[in-house]
């Protein structure tokens, strides 16, 4: 329902689902299941050379009219190597249906999400059998009552490939609808409002909008964010229903293009919020809810590398800063005058536990902290002051927080998961410290968790860091180097990849996998440190901490290097990029997903999206020290003549964030300098972009092609 503190981060791609082999052969390095001689060859993209003179250094770049998308001889490449692959998949399409339908009989199709109540509204999702996307639905009074469906994805996608929900956002009464459809995959949302009540359509359509919307409690004024070239949220505007959005009143426009901005609203429904934040630096304002035309006072004018984070309780707004505090600290300040000055320290900095986030509610805050690698709950009790925290079973697990949008509870309800218990759902009582389990999303079939093993164990890297490895195989597993392990990283952002469970992921764990994640420098896995170790002019951290993960998993037996799959997406896939280059006899095979892999040509054009706001991350090229420095290991300029492993390429056309030709001309390069016989494919998404397929049908369809290829790299039938 959009309420209490948010936080929006611009990479989701850390949750993509992937795909692993198994070999029961011995070890080889040449590919069995692909003939090296065939008579299908795969397409080669002409080469019209472009030079760019930079710092005193000459660049070459062959492939850079690929970037052309109105091209009819681009869309005829991708199409080629599409059509390859195809070609060369065309053997796998039997068994690729029958690991979907082993995919899909492990899902109960039919479902219903946990309802959450707001105010006397029990608002819920719900799944039917055939059909890709959820309806979303609630009922008056009690569960019993007569469902009202607010919302059916599956009628909005009736004539399109792609299809997904922006903004979802129901008004203070319970009678409006807000909400954003994207069916392109560019991440422009169009904006409508729906009237519950007469079950109609209002005739607002408001094109090019951003992820974020907030009511005000009048009920017809809603706060919106348009989007700029870039596809960067940079103006607020305040609509009023009924009128035309053509005189929507211009309310904040952000000038400043490292700062994406976003409404939003506290717990307590009293405030408007108003955020603009970088990948460093934040800023918030805060308007009265009930006042929606007066002006938004700021909280704290913006300085440089400093963030925070609000949301009110009664007088006060609790602040979560980093402000000479790296791994965050949560402050209080009276909301008629919180400007810095009299922010009162009310929990303090701590160098091995990092706060990422916070939820108030009338007698309790609570406090979610990352230590050495996991989440952990810290309840307060605002009355008396008493502190505890919520106890997990498990070594290794995930916990985030679930809908919360009551303020007058005791309940709190978060989401656990690990690499063996599917994700639960809880309601857990922090008066009396017990709690309920609500749900487990059922794994049909006859899912036995005893039968797998999950552990955590540690490599050391080059400058004797040690980093963190999460795994689970099935037991019995013997370390003498025959399991083939799949490796996935991301290493970026400062988001941590935490363990997870996947019901599609047994398909491999069943045909003795290993899945591990290495969770190296530049997540968020061991606080705000271990991100700065893996940025900017740390950056090669990232890659080697990668490598001496695998190294280490091959001398203590869990795999060789004939049976190392790897696998990395968006930021992740830059990641995978510069390992093969650097170590690429270390790898058997490789998948990767809408990979940033053209580093350097994406971070010197700032018309692209995300380009300046990442200066943060990457360093800025037109300086010549980062640029210096991204040449290191950017993966397109890096390929060389060497051999490379078995590698998927996988893009898609509308991507916004990873541009489709960071794939394709990638895949052009390493075609024509790889020394190898290796199979390398490119399969490009024509009607999707960086999230990929949005039906949860065809989803599951993607990931049981990458299964299949992967199985028959190693020589897996069934």
């Amino acid at each position: 329902m959009n309420k209490g503190i948010f936080r929006p981060r611009l990479n989701i791609i850390i949750f993509l689902l992937i795909l692993i082999s198994i070999s029961g052969c011995a070890s080889f390095r040449l590919n069995t299941a692909y003939p090296l001689k065939t008579s299908v060859h795969p397409p080669v993209a002409k080469v019209v050379p472009k030079i760019d003179t930079l710092h005193g250094d000459i660049r070459v770049d062959d492939y850079y009219w690929l970037r052309e998308k109105s091209n009819p001889d681009v869309i005829d490449y991708l199409k080629a190597e599409n059509s390859y692959t195809e070609s060369m998949t065309a053997h796998l399409k039997s068994f690729q249906d029958s690991l979907y339908r082993e995919i899909v009989a492990r899902i109960k199709e039919t479902d219903l999400s946990v309802p959450v109540k707001v105010d006397s509204y029990y608002y819920y999702s719900r799944t039917e059998e055939g059909e890709q996307y959820s309806i979303y639905c609630r009922k008056k009074g009690s569960l019993d009552a007569e469902e009202e469906i607010l919302l059916d994805q599956n009628e909005l996608a009736v004539g399109h490939e792609y299809l997904a929900v922006g903004i979802y956002n129901v008004s203070p009464n319970h009678r409006f609808l807000a909400y954003s459809i994207d069916t392109t995959g560019e991440e422009r949302y169009t904006l409508y409002i729906k009237d519950i009540d007469k079950q109609i359509l209002c005739k607002e359509e408001i094109p090019n909008t951003g992820y974020t919307a907030a009511w005000a409690n009048d009920n017809k004024t809603i706060f919106y964010t348009i989007l700029d070239d870039t596809k960067r949220p940079y103006r607020l505007y305040r609509h009023i229903l009924g009128t035309e959005p053509t005189d929507d009143v211009l309310v904040y426009k952000e000038t400043d293009e490292t700062m994406f901005l976003y409404v939003g609203k506290t717990k307590n429904e009293e405030y408007l919020l108003m955020q603009m934040n970088s990948h460093t630096t934040s800023e918030e304002y805060y308007l009265p809810a009930d006042d929606p035309t007066g002006e938004f006072q700021v909280i704290q004018p913006r300085e440089s590398e400093v963030e925070y984070y609000v949301d009110a309780h009664e007088d006060r707004f609790f602040i979560l800063t980093n402000d000479d505090a790296k791994n965050f600290k949560l402050m209080e300040a009276p909301i008629t005058n919180p400007h810095k000055e009299n922010w009162k320290e009310f929990i303090g900095h701590r160098d091995s536990v990092k706060i990422d986030g916070f939820d108030v509610f009338a007698d309790y805050l609570i406090v979610y902290e990352m230590e050495h690698g996991l989440q952990n709950i810290r309840v307060m009790n605002l009355v008396n002051n008493e502190i505890y925290y919520v106890d997990f079973p498990e070594p290794v697990y995930s916990v985030w927080h679930g809908d919360n949008p009551e303020f007058n509870t005791t309940f709190l309800r978060f989401n656990y998961t690990s690499l063996i218990t599917p994700q639960s759902v809880f309601d857990y009582d922090m008066a009396t410290r017990t709690r309920e389990l609500l749900k487990q999303y059922e794994v049909l079939g006859g899912y036995e968790p005893f039968l797998y093993q999950s552990e955590r164990i540690f490599a050391k890297a080059t400058d004797s860091t040690v980093i963190p490895i999460s795994m689970v195989y099935k037991k019995g597993m013997a370390k003498d180097g025959s399991n083939p392990l799949w490796l996935h990283g991301y290493g970026a952002y400062g988001s941590p990849f935490e363990p997870y469970f996947s019901r599609s992921r047994l398909s491999i764990l069943d045909r003795g996998f290993i899945y591990a994640i290495a969770h190296v420098r530049g997540g968020g896995e061991m606080g705000r440190y271990w991100y700065d170790q893996g940025k900017l002019f740390n950056k090669m951290n990232t890659f080697t901490d990668f490598i001496a993960c695998a190294e280490h998993l091959i001398a203590k037996g869990y795999t060789s290097s004939d049976k190392l799959v790897i696998e990395g997406g968006s930021a992740g896939g830059l990641l995978i990029g510069a390992v093969v280059n650097m170590r690429p006899d270390l790898f058997y095979a490789v998948v990767v997903d809408v990979p940033f892999v053209d580093l350097l040509n994406t971070m010197l054009d700032p018309t692209l999206p995300l380009t300046v706001l990442e200066y943060e991350e990457w360093g800025n090229p037109h300086e010549k020290q980062y640029y210096d420095y991204m040449k290191l290991y950017s993966p397109y300029d890096n390929v060389r003549g060497q051999e490379y492993p078995h590698m998927l390429i996988e893009a898609g056309l509308n991507d916004t964030r990873v541009m489709y030709w960071e794939t394709a001309k990638w895949t052009a390069r390493l075609r024509s300098l790889k020394t190898d016989n290796n199979v390398l494919l490119l399969k490009t998404k024509m009607g999707t972009g960086h999230l990929g397929a949005s039906g949860r049908y065809d989803y599951l369809k993607d990931i049981a092609f990458e299964y299949a290829f992967i199985f028959d790299l190693f020589g897996i039938k069934k």
